[in-house]
């Protein structure tokens, strides 16, 4: 495996730690052709860590889709465990929306799918609202847990 300095220079196109590299970093992930691209752009330095400890070990045990699931799962959960320290409570909605978009990764990277429009403004909205239809749906999800408990 390359070395996380490495990474990130491929990933944002400037070395670790550059001025350019959180703007580099939106403008590649957002800017993205397809949804599976726009992950592999954001958050360079943890998406290495997850490769390396989460995903890479996950995929030798079982089918790459599933990791590709789980491993966005552990992110969310990872996520959640942040909220649990900062408000007292685990909701767990960082790990559901995860789950979810990590579903719409796998079916985009099974299916080679791509966005016909290669102009990077529209890449832009495309990825952004599949971000926030997996967050309505997360949300969604935990009402309707939450209904049930009631």
């Amino acid at each position: 495996m390359i070395s996380l300095k490495d990474y990130v220079k491929r990933r944002n196109g400037v070395p670790l730690g550059h001025s350019n590299s959180l703007g580099n970093m939106l403008k590649r992930s957002l800017g993205a052709k397809s949804f599976d691209l726009f992950w592999i752009h954001c958050n360079p330095i943890w998406n290495y860590y997850l490769n390396k400890y989460i995903y890479k070990p996950l995929k030798r045990i079982g089918h790459s889709y599933a990791a590709i699931v789980l491993t966005f799962g552990f992110s969310g959960f990872v996520h959640d465990l942040i909220g649990l320290l900062i408000y007292g409570k685990l909701s767990f909605l960082f790990t559901i929306w995860f789950m979810i978009m990590g579903i719409i990764v796998a079916i985009f990277k099974r299916n080679g799918l791509a966005y016909k429009v290669q102009k990077e403004e529209l890449n832009y909205g495309f990825n952004s609202i599949l971000i926030l239809v997996s967050f309505l749906l997360a949300k969604c999800v935990l009402n309707g847990i939450h209904f049930f408990k009631t």
